[in-house]
C-alpha cells in the first residue's frame, strides 16, 4: 500500500520550521499581545483583570488577533500565562498589579501529594481551549496559530517560590534538600503539560512552544534533569499523538547548552535569547535545524538606527539556514508600536 507523504506546508513560519531556507525569514515576537498596545490596555480594562483576561475566550482571542491586525505578523500566539497549569493542578493564583504573579507553594512531599492528578487540568484550562478555537477561525489563512505552556522547571520555580525571582533560590533549595519530592513536582507539570498542549492542538494550534525562561541557572547534571530531559518527554509524547505538528524550545540562556538541544529533544526549532551572538549560533545551533531569534527587546524601546542595523545583522547571520526572526525575550511595556512596525519592515527588506 502506498503512503501519500504529508502535503508540503504553504505558511512561511511552517516551511522554515520544516527545515526550508526562504529569502525572507517570517516573524513573529514574543508577548506581542501586550501592554504596549494600547488596544491590549482597553481590553484588559474591560476584562477587569489579568485572569478574567486569559479565562474569556472572546477578549483572550481579541487581545491574540489585535498585534496581527496593527503589523501583519506571520504568526498569532495564543493570549494566555504560563501559570494556569498550577492553578489547574489546585494551586491559588492571583496577580498583583505592578508586581506579578503570585501563587500558594509547593515545598514537601504532602503538599505536592494534595496537588490535583495531571488529567485534571482540563475542566481549568476549558476556555484557553475555545480561545484557540476562535482564532482557528478567525485568523487570516496565512498566519500560524501557536500554541505554548511553561516548560516544567520554569512553572516548578513558581511553584516553590509562589513567585518570580531572578535565581529561582527556592527551587534550586528544594532539589538540593529533597531531590525526590522536586522530582516529583517535575513529573507531575510534565505530565499536565502534556495534556495541556495537546488539548491545544485539537484545539488549532499548528505549533506549540515551550517557554523555559529560566533554563540558564540550571548547570551540569541539573540541566540534564530538570531542562533537557522534560522537554523531550514532552515532546516525544506530543509527536506520538500529532506527529505532523512542529514544536520549538526555548531554553533561555542556556549559553553553550543550546548545542545539539534540538536534537536531544526533538525539537523542530531552538528559540534563542539575545546573549548569544547570532554569528555564533548560526555555526553551532543552526546547523541541527531551524533557529528562532533573537534581537535584544531593547531595540523595541530605543529604536532608531540601531534597531534597523542589529535587524539587518541577525538575519544576515542566519541566512543561510532556517531562520524565524523574533526577539530574544519578550516585548516590555515601555515598547513604541512604531519601532516594532520598524523591525517587521527592515526584516522583510524594507
Amino acid at each position: 500500500m502506498t503512503v501519500n507523504p504529508a502535503p508540503r506546508p504553504t505558511k512561511t513560519i511552517l516551511r522554515a520550521l520544516a527545515g526550508e531556507r526562504l529569502p525572507t525569514p517570517p516573524v513573529w515576537m514574543m508577548r506581542q499581545a501586550g501592554r504596549y498596545l494600547p488596544e491590549y490596555r482597553a481590553t484588559r480594562a474591560q476584562a477587569g483583570d489579568f485572569l478574567s483576561l486569559c479565562y474569556t475566550p472572546d477578549l483572550a482571542a481579541e487581545v491574540t488577533l489585535q498585534p496581527i491586525r496593527r503589523f501583519g505578523f506571520d504568526a498569532a500566539i495564543l493570549f494566555a500565562d504560563i501559570l494556569l497549569i498550577p492553578q489547574a493542578l489546585g494551586m491559588d493564583l492571583w496577580f498583583v498589579t505592578g508586581e506579578g504573579p503570585r501563587l500558594s507553594t509547593i515545598t514537601t512531599g504532602a503538599e505536592l501529594a494534595a496537588l490535583k492528578p495531571a488529567d485534571a487540568v482540563h475542566e481549568t484550562l476549558a476556555p484557553v481551549y475555545e480561545t484557540l478555537r476562535i482564532l482557528s477561525r478567525e485568523l487570516p489563512r496565512e498566519t500560524t496559530l501557536i500554541g505554548f505552556a511553561g516548560a516544567p522547571w520554569t512553572v516548578a520555580t513558581y511553584m516553590v517560590a509562589g513567585r518570580g525571582g531572578l535565581e529561582q533560590a527556592p527551587a534550586h533549595a528544594l532539589k538540593d534538600q529533597d531531590r525526590a519530592t522536586f522530582q516529583g513536582l517535575i513529573d507531575l507539570v510534565t505530565e499536565a503539560t502534556i495534556t495541556y498542549l495537546s488539548a491545544q492542538i485539537e484545539a488549532g494550534a499548528e505549533v506549540v512552544k515551550l517557554f523555559d525562561s529560566w533554563a540558564g541557572s540550571l548547570r551540569g547534571q541539573d540541566f540534564d534533569d530538570f531542562a533537557l530531559e522534560p522537554t523531550r518527554r514532552i515532546i516525544a509524547a506530543l509527536k506520538q499523538r500529532h506527529p505532523q505538528i512542529p514544536i520549538i524550545a526555548f531554553p533561555r540562556e542556556a549559553g553553550d547548552r543550546y548545542i545539539g538541544f534540538g536534537r536531544a529533544t526533538g525539537a523542530d526549532c531552538v528559540a534563542l535569547d539575545n546573549s548569544v551572538a547570532a554569528e555564533w549560533a548560526a555555526e553551532h545551533v543552526q546547523k541541527d535545524g531551524c533557529v528562532q531569534g533573537n534581537l535584544a527587546p531593547g531595540h523595541m524601546v530605543t529604536g532608531g538606527q540601531a534597531l534597523v542595523d542589529e535587524t539587518r545583522r541577525i538575519v544576515a547571520a542566519f541566512s543561510d539556514g532556517p531562520h524565524i526572526f523574533n526577539l530574544g525575550h519578550g516585548i516590555t511595556p515601555d515598547a513604541d508600536p512604531d519601532n516594532v512596525a520598524l523591525m517587521i519592515q527592515t526584516v522583510r527588506g524594507g
